[in-house]
């Protein structure tokens, strides 16, 4: 599966973000701690504010291991 890859900084400016009406940019961190977001955040962004995501370079995604659940 891809993501779309972002700087620090971008994963500040859009993070909370609108980019489609009731839709929020969610970046997150993958198992390089690489700040990503989804291909579908990407494709369906509307503010034109943000439209700079649909350019953003596509990178494998490698997510982070879930922890084992304690008892």
């Amino acid at each position: 599966m891809k993501v779309g890859l972002l700087t620090l900084e971008q994963k500040k400016e859009i993070a909370s973000q609108l980019y489609a009406p009731d839709c929020y940019f969610n970046p997150i961190q993958d198992v390089n701690n690489n700040w990503i977001i989804s291909t579908q955040e990407m494709e369906q962004c509307e503010v034109e504010e943000f439209m700079w995501v649909k350019e953003s370079e596509l990178i494998d995604y490698e997510p982070k291991p879930t922890p084992l659940p304690t008892n």
